[in-house]
């Protein structure tokens, strides 16, 4: 009985699957990671939109649930991230009351802050500086007034995602105020 000599294709399958296979899931992972790029740039405009329109409406000294609010996290206590997104969390939500906005464009804070809505109206009524007339809300990394970018951290840590270490742009939206919890 003959037998056939060894196919030289032995093999040769897993090796073609395996070169595949690391340019396809890279492919994949890079994927996902664009997609959670692009969310997180989306979600910091929607963040600081939401925080703001919560903040006009809302007393100060329910800054910290506002900030919780706005990250899609309102019965949470304490510090939470933002779903899907743990770069942005209830600390990044910056909220500053705001006397008047001076003729460069800079806020003024409204000090001392009034104790209740309805002394902010009389502090409003008699054109003090503790009259709260705008809500500025900006969404950025830092303390102590140091506002620095959120930087976009990759999912899968490992290379070549780890070379698109990306600051997503800083948010802020002032608005007027409005009830600030009157209603």
């Amino acid at each position: 009985m003959l037998r056939k000599p060894p196919c030289p294709q032995h093999g040769a399958a897993s090796v073609e699957f395996a070169l595949v296979a690391v340019a396809f899931l890279t492919v994949v992972f890079g994927i996902i990671e664009m997609g959670r790029l692009f969310y997180l740039w989306n979600t910091v405009q929607e963040v600081t939109r939401r925080a703001a329109r919560e903040a006009v409406v809302r007393y100060v000294e329910d800054a910290p649930a506002i900030q919780r609010y706005a990250v899609f996290q309102p019965d949470a206590s304490g510090v939470v991230q933002l779903p899907g997104a743990a770069e942005i969390s209830n600390l990044a939500v910056d909220i500053r009351y705001l006397n008047r906005v001076n003729a460069s464009g800079v806020g003024v804070p409204a000090d001392p802050l009034p104790p209740s809505p309805v002394d902010n109206i009389t502090a409003c009524v008699s054109k003090t500086p503790s009259c709260i007339n705008f809500v500025e809300v900006t969404v950025c990394m830092g303390e102590d007034g140091a506002c620095t970018p959120v930087q976009y951290v990759p999912l899968f840590g490992m290379w070549p995602f780890n070379l698109f270490a990306v600051d997503i742009p800083g948010s802020t939206v002032v608005m007027p105020a409005e009830s600030l919890g009157l209603l």
